[in-house]
């Protein structure tokens, strides 16, 4: 899985934070590895030299191999806290849609709709011919 991260002229960190953000994606989404070809990060910052409670912002797209792409964001007073949480939001928006998937490959009908295993024993025996 391939993670890019780009950020704005307000955000300051270069090789450090690319290193930093790459492992919280990389760990988040160990489990799909072979499922992700790419992970786009955006780190932002919104009010540039002003404070404020949701001054930074991580954007994170994930691109899944015959998928469109999974897009997470996140506000936040810190950096870290924005990308720690856009990943949390990303690793659950990917299991969903993942998830999804292979419940419409194999999808098990409701439970009402599934006949026991007495009904089956007592349709068989009355001659039910939607059971042969």
């Amino acid at each position: 899985m391939q993670v890019l991260v780009n950020s704005d002229h307000h955000i300051v960190g270069g090789e450090e934070l690319t290193a930093r953000v790459q492992g919280v994606v990389e760990r988040r989404l160990e489990r799909f590895d072979g499922r992700i070809t790419r992970v786009e990060v955006h780190l932002n910052d919104l009010n540039s030299l002003k404070r404020g409670e949701r001054d930074k912002r991580c954007r994170m797209e994930a691109r899944v191999g015959g998928m469109k792409p999974i897009a997470v964001s996140h506000e936040a007073p810190t950096l870290t806290e924005a990308i720690h949480v856009a990943a949390d939001k990303l690793e659950r928006a990917v299991a969903h849609a993942l998830g999804r998937l292979q419940d419409m490959q194999g999808r098990t009908p409701p439970e009402a709709q599934v006949a026991s295993a007495e009904a089956l024993h007592r349709a068989l025996h009355q001659g039910d011919s939607r059971v042969r």
